[in-house]
């Protein structure tokens, strides 16, 4: 019996598909507009997934410097991905695969590999049929065993890398039923001076999707204001769309806020039409609502977090930020971030840290700021502030405590000075021979095993946990009987690697080797943050007991 070609597609599986495009300018917030027509969906009764395609050439964005892309998010298989599957996992409360993640790296090497192996028996390779059809490939595959697939197409219309991805999705287009797939397209509106919505920009963009064969049926304009209705007509005749296919998406205070702005215009249930699934979904009476429940909530008290790292951009910390924000949503309390820079608080500034109620060292690579990150952490230890160390600032709290308790001066970690004469890290056993960088690290998900009656089994309210992890390197040991008689446990631990540590002499001392920012989501915040938030609330409340702030 003959197979069908490899890019061939059933029409009979039922699944639909959304993809998501974006013009005039990239950062205009698709993704975030993407995850949120998925979360009405699934608050509808549909089971829905992501897949983001990124058409740079890295097979994944591990080797990628945070200042320039944002931060690496990590699933839990180990997929080292960009910060907008973050987001869709967040907004969707599910865990994705590599497999979800569609890069021009991974495209090519598979279909490069495939030719090198004789796959193509003697063809000509190409961009087609050879590179669109794995693209469809692995959207197929991404989207199996779900109502929805939502699938977001990163830069711009008309950048040359994203042009084999654009053409896959006018193939895809064609092999499917009418209804099921829909095109949207987030465009930016800007604002003359006197005021006025532009919509020369949308319509330029439009004109460049539909010159490569993609007609969109739903238009989202991003604008610092909804859309007025003049605009939306505007759009509507000059883009060949139906008026009501054009929706705003204004800026809004949280994130979390988009989907109730989008459902208000009405965008999922005009999705649910196009797509022919709206007699499939629950009644709007029937519809989950806990999602508006939570992000609309009354908060009482506000407390001020810093966090010190070295990246001046807070999308290097985009997963930090959510999860004090989950935690704020379980508290009940406005978690204000404050960012410092660590290469500040190397000479001891700390005036820095003067009026903050808590601090946070997140994870990182290289030698630059983390002198000033062993001084925001000694800040802590000696001030009594709370502190949560993740990753890196796990590690450089090991490294602070030798030095200024153990006494060991110059104590470090291997991987920041090769020549201390106290390695309190250093680098794993199985890393020793490894070249590469790219996807070498301890990745993805882990269990560690907990101590009875630490604050880590408090908190986690278990013997063990799952976290994700992004390290190469961790505590040696060597040095862990000598630390934990000097006052640190650790709590934590998975065979003979140190996983969680703590104080039991401070209000709040917590460093995980993992990196628990990566699992929190807005109804089921990170414990390690729930904690610290906690702590936080304790500590004011006991400092100022102010009415301001409410425990």
């Amino acid at each position: 019996m003959p197979t069908e070609p490899e890019g061939y597609y059933d029409p009979d599986l039922g699944r639909k598909f959304v993809f998501v495009t974006g013009g005039v300018m990239s950062g205009l917030g698709k993704g975030i507009t993407a995850a949120s027509t998925g979360r009405l969906l699934k608050n509808a009764g549909f089971d829905v997934t992501a897949v983001k395609i990124d058409p740079y050439l890295n097979v994944d964005a591990g080797t990628m410097n945070p200042f320039q892309h944002g931060e690496v998010y990590v699933l839990k298989d180990g997929g080292e991905v960009d910060l907008d599957l973050g987001n869709y996992e967040r907004f969707l409360d599910i865990d994705m695969t590599s497999d979800h993640n569609v890069t021009t790296g991974k495209v090519y090497q598979e279909v490069i590999e495939k030719e090198r192996a004789g796959d193509y028996l003697g063809k000509t390779v190409q961009i087609i049929p050879h590179i669109t059809d794995d693209i469809k490939r692995r959207i197929r595959e991404a989207a199996e065993g779900t109502d929805v697939c939502i699938i977001e197409v990163g830069g711009t219309v008309g950048d040359i890398e994203g042009m084999p991805y654009l053409e896959a999705l006018r193939q895809f287009a064609h092999e499917q039923d009418e209804d099921d797939i829909l095109f949207t397209h987030v465009t930016l509106v800007p604002y003359s001076k006197n005021g006025e919505q532009k919509t020369k920009p949308t319509q330029h963009s439009v004109k460049e999707l539909r010159s490569i064969g993609l007609q969109p049926d739903v238009l989202v304009g991003r604008a610092d204001d909804p859309l007025e209705p003049a605009t939306k007509e505007k759009i509507a005749l000059f883009c060949d769309v139906p008026t009501d296919a054009v929706f705003s998406n204004p800026d809004v205070e949280d994130i979390y806020h988009v989907p109730l702005m989008v459902e208000e215009e009405g965008l999922d249930e005009y999705v649910m039409e196009r797509l022919n699934i709206a007699d499939e979904a629950l009644a709007p009476a029937e519809r989950d609502n806990r999602w508006r429940e939570l992000v609309t909530q009354n908060t009482t008290g506000e407390v001020t977090v810093a966090l010190v790292g070295k990246y001046g951009l807070e999308d290097a910390y985009l997963s930090i930020y959510e999860s004090l924000k989950h935690a704020s949503l379980a508290t009940g309390v406005d978690v204000n971030t404050k960012w410092i820079h660590a290469e500040k608080l190397a000479d001891g500034l700390d005036d820095e840290l003067a009026g903050v109620d808590g601090v946070v060292v997140p994870g990182g690579f290289g030698a630059r700021g983390t002198e000033g990150k062993i001084e925001a952490i000694r800040y802590c230890r000696e001030n009594d502030v709370p502190f949560l160390g993740l990753c890196l600032g796990f590690q450089m709290a090991v490294v602070e405590f030798a030095r200024n308790v153990l006494g060991l001066d110059g104590a470090h970690s291997a991987e920041l000075d090769e020549d201390t004469a106290y390695p309190i890290i250093d680098i794993l056993p199985e890393q020793y021979e490894i070249e590469d960088m790219g996807g070498t690290m301890r990745l993805g998900a882990h269990d560690t095993d907990i101590q009875d009656g630490t604050l880590a089994h408090e908190l986690y309210g278990a013997d063990s946990c799952t976290e994700r992890h992004r390290h190469r390197y961790e505590v040696n040991p060597v040095y862990i009987d000598d630390i934990e008689d000097a006052g640190m446990t650790f709590s934590g631990r998975a065979g003979n690697r140190m996983e969680i540590l703590e104080l039991d002499d401070h209000p709040y001392f917590f460093g995980t080797q993992f990196h628990p920012e990566f699992r929190s989501r807005p109804g089921r915040a990170s414990p390690p943050f729930v904690g610290f938030v906690e702590a936080i609330l304790e500590q004011v409340s006991t400092d100022d007991p102010s009415p301001e702030v409410e425990v």
